[in-house]
């Protein structure tokens, strides 16, 4: 584990014995502009890749967060590649913890046995620090899905296990099940933000908070609209695709709904010296205590350096609650 500590100190993953920075770096712009899920993001060099991994890791992230689906281990051997070339250099920070996913669809538990060598091949040999049921929907049960994670973790592959997408509900079943194994749901990875707060109203944040299991927050500044970038210049959203508009809700009423959110953003950063997306990224990592923790993604170096530094100053409590009632009121 890299011995990195940031401002903001490191925090328990769940109720496990990793400790994880607030931020860690999420990979899914590494894809190379491969397989469905990969041609969302353009596809990026080597040296670009490598510079980014770099700064983020020493800029105070411990921990980095990929996924089978992204490029279809793209991702994954892209991630290997440059933390190859970081242990040549002799960087202090050439070992994050991992963590991956496994994809579902269309397959069943017995996949995550038998495809589990290919994930640590793809990413070098390194260990798999969480490994993840990407979302819940496969041609298996929860339970059958726990048990060949557990199996994973016995068996030395895995170290802890993890979903994503997975409802309230779901959520507290895997855990149950793994219990019954000698184990622990560590995490839960939904998409989660000042603009995306469905987890609070559904009881997957008051699940996790009573069981102990991590948030680990994906698309934490809402595909760029938390930045206020969109807001500034509207006319940057007809240059975006239709699914990025319809998942971002970019409209003109969706932005007059968020613009006092943005404002409020806008007069936070002012005071910290920060930047919008830095404020909303700080938010995310306080309001819930060490609940919630989150991957914002890089596809520019100037992108890792903005994310490594919401990790430099920490929200008052009442600057939290307003932020969190600006929220609230842009999602009504």
């Amino acid at each position: 584990m890299s011995t990195v500590t940031t401002a903001a100190g490191l925090r328990p993953l769940g109720q496990s014995e990793l400790y994880v920075s607030p931020l860690g770096l999420g990979c899914w712009q590494f894809s190379q502009g491969s397989g469905v899920v990969g041609k969302y993001w353009s596809k990026l060099e080597n040296s670009d890749i490598l510079d980014i991994v770099k700064v983020s890791l020493e800029g105070g992230m411990n921990w980095v967060d990929t996924a089978e689906i992204y490029g279809a281990g793209k991702s994954e051997q892209a991630l290997a590649a440059v933390l190859d070339q970081l242990r040549l250099e002799g960087s202090p920070h050439a070992d994050p913890l991992i963590a991956t996913k496994w994809w579902p669809m269309l397959r069943t538990a017995s996949s995550i046995t038998a495809t589990i060598d290919e994930r640590i091949r793809c990413l070098g040999g390194r260990q798999i620090d969480v490994y993840q049921i990407h979302q819940p929907y496969s041609l298996s049960s929860i339970a059958s899905e726990m048990k060949a994670m557990a199996g994973l973790v016995k068996a030395g592959k895995i170290r802890y296990a993890g979903v994503s997408n997975y409802s309230a509900a779901q959520m507290v079943k895997a855990h149950r099940l793994l219990q019954e194994h000698g184990l622990r749901l560590v995490s839960n990875q939904v998409k989660y933000n000042l603009l995306h707060r469905s987890i609070d109203n559904n009881g997957t944040m008051a699940a996790a908070k009573e069981l102990g299991i991590s948030i680990i927050a994906y698309s934490p500044l809402q595909q760029g609209v938390l930045t206020g970038r969109f807001h500034s210049d509207p006319d940057q959203i007809s240059r975006l695709s239709m699914i990025r508009r319809m998942q971002s809700g970019l409209n003109e009423k969706g932005l007059a709904r968020s613009r006092p959110l943005i404002e409020l953003l806008s007069a936070l950063a002012d005071k910290y010296a920060a930047t919008l997306g830095q404020v909303a990224l700080n938010w995310l990592i306080h309001f819930h205590g060490e609940t919630v923790v989150a991957i914002p993604g890089a596809s520019k170096v100037r992108h890792a350096r903005e994310n490594i530094g919401a990790m430099n100053f920490r929200l008052e409590r009442q600057e939290l609650e307003q932020l969190d009632a600006a929220s609230r009121a842009a999602l009504k």
